[in-house]
């Protein structure tokens, strides 16, 4: 992937000033989203997807080559494999979260959860599960989008914003995604910098685990003031099913669209036992909930587009070879590591795609100047973790936010785990030996 990603750099005449030009479309869509927010007086009032429209029109615009040219190579990337199955991913996490919420489903699991977890605890209670979880799934949407529904309804019953909720199940599932053996990302790492999976574990777990401590202590102390509204119903168990399903399902490491067809099907099947709806019910609430998935839809489709014309006028190439050019000592050779994947995972909205992109590069540079294998592949998969957290064009933040009802980047705000990730990668490398 690497090696084709420099000869289409070369094709296209990716030069300093090439591929500089190439980067700013990620700049025209920053200026314009923060701009029109600050016009709005309100970051949450303006679409991703509209800022995202105008800095692809700007990328196509800045491209060499003929039009036609360029707006096939913006298809190209928007019609990526990796994108259409993420797609996939969306419409079927809206389908079972439209049909699942008209059977009754997502509140019947809130009332089980409110009448087993106490109050007090129910903030760190919901965190440390999907922490859990994901590290047993070995994937952050996955457990985004089994647990982030029943968040949104604890919020309502339990007086929170949805923003905040969705982020305390966001900062559990990459803590996971961080850790876990069979997450893409620490395997990508670990076959990049040549290390095994234990090691990297253990200097990963030294690395994240303080912020661990801190956000669950944090979640303690404000679970105290979170009371219930209203009464809590008695769930009844068929009705929980559907969710307990599609997490035990997920934690067997199924295909993530094999458990949403599956949790689908329940639904429509207990709909139809129950009376919840006929055949036209089902379908309407499933088109209902996959309607409610457009808006981050139409955000991958174009953000696929912009990278793809990132990638091909070679922005990550300048990246990788600016921050290489000038390093000094075995800090600078972590920080340079740990600024490459990040870098990369800006330019490619994939925090797996970020590691291979610069694996390669980053292995070079760890052996050049010391750093070990394991803290090699924990910066790598930290970093890229903490940037696909905090992007309101990646996946993550896009399906929470469709299934909660929310705008994206209403929830970077309340990311508690992932910042305090991030400062203590940070403090890992400032503080590290020299």
């Amino acid at each position: 992937m690497e090696g084709s990603g420099n000869t289409d750099a070369r094709k296209s005449g990716s030069g300093g000033v090439r591929g500089f030009l190439s980067l700013t479309p990620l700049l025209v869509f920053l200026l314009v989203y923060v701009l029109s927010s600050v016009i709005a007086d309100d970051f949450y009032a303006v679409p991703v997807s509209s800022a995202f429209l105008i800095a692809c029109v700007y990328a196509v615009a800045v491209a060499g080559g003929p039009l036609a040219e360029r707006v096939r190579a913006f298809s190209k990337g928007a019609g990526n494999p990796d994108i259409m199955l993420m797609i996939w991913i969306f419409m079927l996490a809206g389908a079972f979260a439209g049909t699942a919420k008209a059977i009754g489903s997502v509140d019947a699991t809130v009332s089980l959860m409110l009448g087993i977890i106490p109050p007090g605890i129910i903030l760190a209670g919901l965190f440390v599960t999907a922490c859990l979880i994901s590290m047993a799934m070995g994937t952050s949407v996955g457990t985004i989008v089994a647990l982030v529904p029943i968040g949104a309804g604890i919020a309502g019953q339990c007086g929170l914003s949805q923003p905040f909720m969705a982020a305390v199940i966001v900062g559990g599932a990459f803590f996971g995604d961080n850790l876990s053996f069979i997450s893409d990302t620490t395997i990508a790492a670990t076959q990049a910098a040549g290390c095994d999976m234990a090691d990297k574990f253990k200097a990963n777990l030294l690395i994240v685990m303080p912020a661990f401590v801190v956000v669950t202590v944090i979640y303690m102390v404000m679970g105290r003031e979170v009371g219930f509204n209203g009464d809590i119903t008695h769930a009844n168990p068929l009705l929980v099913l559907p969710y307990m399903l599609v997490i035990v399902l997920a934690l067997l490491r199924l295909d993530v669209t094999l458990v949403l067809t599956v949790g689908v099907v329940t639904n429509a099947v207990i709909g139809f036992l129950t009376g919840s709806y006929g055949w036209t019910g089902w379908m309407k609430s499933a088109g209902e909930g996959i309607a409610g998935m457009s808006d981050l839809i139409i955000v991958t489709l174009l953000a696929g587009g912009l990278l793809e014309m990132i990638r091909r006028g070679g922005g990550l190439d300048l990246i990788i070879n600016t921050l290489t050019r000038h390093i000094g000592g075995k800090r600078g050779a972590q920080a340079a590591i740990a600024c490459l994947v990040s870098l990369a995972n800006v330019c490619t909205a994939n925090n797996t795609i970020a590691i291979i992109t610069t694996g390669r590069i980053a292995h070079d540079v760890a052996r050049k100047f010391g750093v070990s294998a394991r803290k090699t592949a924990s910066l790598m998969d930290t970093f890229s973790c903490l940037v696909q957290s905090l992007i309101p064009y990646g996946a993550q933040l896009l399906m929470a936010a469709g299934l909660a009802s929310i705008s994206s980047s209403s929830i970077i705000p309340y990311l508690y785990y992932p910042f305090l990730m991030g400062l203590c990668a940070v403090c890992s490398i400032v503080f590290s030996r020299k």
